[in-house]
């Protein structure tokens, strides 16, 4: 079957690609045509490890083809995977512009028998709608069925995920189009679950809405463990091996970001009040990720007083290790606020510095590498858990900063390792460690 996937982001890419891996003939379409371009050389316009490699594995062995042309990308396709941005409006809700906009240019190319898969995070009742405005603008000879299909693709982990996932969803009125799209995803080797078209959409929604509740709620358990004396890493350890909560997202940390959470915790709260439902337990969970997400900052502000003048190292940017993505991420809300009570910002990330730039402009100073950003500083926020900064030692803090003060958003560090050290060690959920500084003094 020929497969054509419209939008390259981070979904419509990686699902592509794998699926031209498992031995499909691949069409990946984009209106961006510089973008186009860029891949046709086999460079992936987004950061995903692995993701440039299986890409031009795939474009060597002639099953995966780009394109910025409309009716080559519909004209002789089986199967369209719908897998374009659903951004956030003002209201939170979900823009659909974009699905709508596919919708209609499908209408216009195919002749023929298809099958549209919608693989965008989308309002329950998106799918049936996309149907009926299909219905309405095709040819009269196309017959074009619209299935359901979520993603439950990790940024920084999608490849993996594609091929280890716990399931596939597949929603559809149609037997026989859930039955053709579960044979093109059976190599992935995956449980399939076979559900109405509303309960897909659903599905997603609750999916996330689910993981940010337990993402704020051991956050909201480490502010009372700081409170008490408690270790959030032993709570979280101890409640995790309780089979019915599990370990996973209970890392306590500045909470949640990216494309995904934020928008999708929205998106179903402003879905329930269109339905005059009041959403209380997931508006409780986005108010605590707001405010988690200042927290060091809000921390800094009661050791210092005041942070004006202060000289402050920011190590990483992005919302999540393995990810170029800097939506959301808590880096950039504290940044603005530093920024704001006019402390001198210097920042690095292993790989979000362009993306950052093109946000923050000249306001900060950035780094070609953590030690070189820590230079002469006097306070340090780590906002990302990436591996090469979980690898720095104390020893590196003391030698480049000014009476280091670390405040670690991500639990980076051992606590009794930083008992060690003439340093001040603030991290989430475990008590503060407070020491001296040297008095010989730490190089500027």
């Amino acid at each position: 079957m020929k497969i054509t996937v419209t939008g390259t982001g981070y979904v419509g890419l990686v699902t592509g690609v794998c699926l031209a891996e498992i031995g499909h003939d691949v069409i990946c379409y984009d209106i961006d045509e510089p973008k186009v371009q860029m891949m046709k050389q086999g460079i992936s316009p987004i950061y995903e490890p692995g993701l440039d490699e299986l890409m031009r594995k795939n474009m060597e062995q002639g099953r995966l083809f780009f394109t910025a042309d409309e009716e080559m990308a519909y004209g002789q396709a089986d199967i369209i995977y719908i897998a374009v941005g659903t951004p956030e409006k003002e209201d939170g809700s979900a823009d659909l512009t974009y699905v709508e906009e596919a919708a209609l240019a499908i209408s216009r190319y195919v002749r023929k028998r298809a099958i549209v898969v919608i693989k965008s995070t989308v309002p329950v009742g998106t799918n049936d709608r996309i149907q009926r405005m299909i219905h309405e603008h095709k040819a009269a000879e196309a017959d074009i069925t619209v299935v359901s299909n979520p993603e439950f693709l990790r940024e920084g982990s999608a490849i993996y995920d594609m091929f280890h996932g716990d399931r596939i969803v597949i929603g559809a009125n149609d037997p026989e189009a859930a039955t053709v799209i579960a044979d093109i995803n059976k190599p992935f080797g995956i449980p399939i679950i076979h559900t109405d078209i509303r309960s897909a959409e659903m599905i997603k929604y609750a999916a996330n809405a689910f993981l940010a509740t337990k993402i704020s709620f051991i956050n909201e358990i480490a502010n009372i463990c700081e409170k008490v004396g408690a270790n959030i890493d032993d709570v979280a350890y101890g409640i995790g091996q309780d089979h019915r909560i599990g370990p996973h997202f209970l890392k306590a940390g500045i909470g949640y970001g990216g494309s995904c959470f934020p928008k999708d915790t929205k998106a179903l709260v402003q879905l329930a009040g269109n339905l005059q439902y009041q959403f209380d337990l997931l508006e409780a969970v986005i108010h605590v990720n707001n405010k988690q997400q200042l927290l060091l900052y809000t921390k800094a502000k009661e050791l210092f007083g005041s942070l004006a003048g202060k000289k402050v190292a920011v190590l990483g940017l992005s919302f999540k290790p393995n990810t170029d993505d800097i939506r959301e991420a808590a880096s950039l809300v504290f940044i603005h606020r530093l920024l704001a009570d006019q402390a001198q910002v210097t920042v690095y990330d292993p790989i979000a510095m362009e993306k950052a730039k093109a946000i923050l402009g000249d306001q900060v100073v950035y780094a070609s590498s953590a030690a070189e950003a820590l230079c002469g500083q006097e306070i340090a926020f780590i906002a990302t858990e990436w591996e090469e900064i979980k690898a720095l030692p104390f020893s590196l803090y003391v030698e480049k900063m000014k009476d280091p003060v670390i405040f670690d958003g991500r639990n980076c560090y051992d606590i009794k390792e930083a008992e060690r050290f003439p340093l001040t060690y603030i991290s989430i959920g475990r008590r503060p460690i407070v020491q001296a500084p040297s008095m010989e003094g730490s190089r500027g």
